[in-house]
């Protein structure tokens, strides 16, 4: 059976550098964190007090303000990033088959925000004060079914939960469903709204966390010899996938192609990643192969790069065991260090990025870059501070989640 081609067509970033493709990517190429203070709960009192915030963010703006209410924040964001993907990409549902257009949108924890809320009232106030909203505003599926009613998409419809590599899981899936015909649209990508006490203490608690507190915007600082640690973010990044004949009927904007996708797993340990970084080698090289390419053909990887010394070390081993010589003349550059650990949504925020570098010509910077971690091996081209001009053809995002998951997709520029 031949596979069906997977062009991507819209583009929903909902980030803590930008909501929309337009201010995403300006302040992206910039430079520019997102990274600040904590300002959604008083942490006063945590060894952790900063996050990517996504700023200035109203529900209302995307959603009717009573149906907004019944939703947890990260199906707002997820729910508005959708909409801003649908809308950039011109699909008029009035002339599409609603039972061929899907959503795949994961989320690493769901909504924990209500978890958190509600746990309060059942401890402090009896069980007759929790929501009878607590369980449709909690449980992580939620997103995709809402973004479905929102948009009126009667096709597959899932959520992948892989922590930190939902996102990618999610695109990679939508993109088989396509390739095999399952639907002809699909909406894919990832959110997280998880900046609340819960999950910064824990975080922190297990020595994850930066605790750069006085300087928020250079905490992260992926491939960096000071890294220490990853800085929570929140946001969403829901893409649209079209079957290329489908796109092309309709005279779509074709950002970038979507060649290849791959997953596996380090069966190593439930937080720490595979210390020899060959599982992920062997998801990437994976990748490489199910696009139908060789590793020279790559010419950037958008990495997980989350600031931690063991992911960071890992990822860059990965890198050159598939890539040997070629890992030195391409390029590898981290948006966490601008937008934080979105942690289920990073792929999605993350494979737009790829996108946009692919279809601008421009590669986004690893901010934050100052002193080379040799000692550890850390000696490629992270595009170091400044963001670069390059005609990128070939392209690799990768995810990388607790429990060991590995997700990669490759993106190659559209051509007929």
């Amino acid at each position: 059976m031949t596979k069906r081609r997977v062009v991507i067509t819209g583009l929903g970033p909902v980030t803590p550098v930008g909501i929309g493709k337009d201010a995403f990517w300006t302040n992206l190429v910039a430079g520019k964190s997102g990274i600040g203070p904590i300002t959604q709960f008083d942490a006063t009192d945590f060894t952790v007090r900063i996050a990517g915030e996504v700023k200035d963010f109203d529900y209302t703006a995307f959603i009717d303000k009573k149906e907004g209410k019944r939703m947890d924040r990260v199906t707002q964001l997820a729910v508005a990033a959708a909409k801003l993907a649908f809308e950039d990409s011109g699909l008029d549902m009035s002339k599409e088959d609603a039972m061929r257009c899907g959503v795949c949108v994961g989320s690493g924890i769901g909504g924990i925000n209500t978890f958190v809320e509600q746990a309060d009232k059942l401890i402090n106030k009896g069980p007759s004060k929790v929501s009878p909203f607590f369980i449709p505003m909690d449980i992580p599926n939620m997103s995709a079914g809402q973004i479905a009613i929102a948009l009126g998409l009667k096709g597959p419809n899932t959520c992948i939960v892989t922590a930190c590599a939902s996102g990618t899981n999610c695109i990679g899936d939508a993109l088989r469903t396509i390739q095999y015909g399952d639907a002809d649209v699909m909406l894919a990508g990832g959110a997280e709204a998880a900046v609340n006490p819960a999950a910064i203490a824990g975080f922190a608690n297990m020595k994850a966390l930066s605790h750069n507190n006085d300087n928020p915007e250079q905490a992260s600082r992926p491939f960096d010899k000071t890294r220490d640690g990853f800085v929570l973010g929140e946001g969403s990044g829901v893409l649209v996938l079209e079957e290329l004949e489908h796109a092309k009927a309709r005279g779509a904007h074709i950002y970038a192609e979507l060649a290849g996708f791959a997953m596996n797993c380090d069966a190593y340990h439930i937080t720490a990643p595979d210390p020899t970084g060959e599982t992920p080698a062997k998801c990437l090289a994976a990748c490489v192969k199910d696009a139908g390419l060789v590793p020279e053909d790559i010419d950037y990887i958008n990495a997980h790069g989350t600031s931690t010394h063991r992911n960071d070390q890992g990822e860059t081993l990965a890198v050159k065991m598939v890539f040997g010589e070629h890992a030195y003349k391409l390029a590898v550059s981290s948006n966490k260090s601008m937008i934080g650990h979105l942690l289920g949504a990073a792929g999605g925020v993350e494979a737009i990025a790829t996108a946009l570098t692919i279809a601008n010509g421009v590669i986004p910077p690893t901010i934050n870059y100052n002193e080379p971690d040799l000692e550890e091996g850390l000696d490629l081209d992270y595009v170091p501070n400044v963001a670069r001009q390059a005609e990128v053809k070939a392209a690799l995002s990768d995810n990388l989640g607790f429990g060991g998951h590995n997700a990669c997709i490759c993106l190659t520029k559209f051509a007929e």
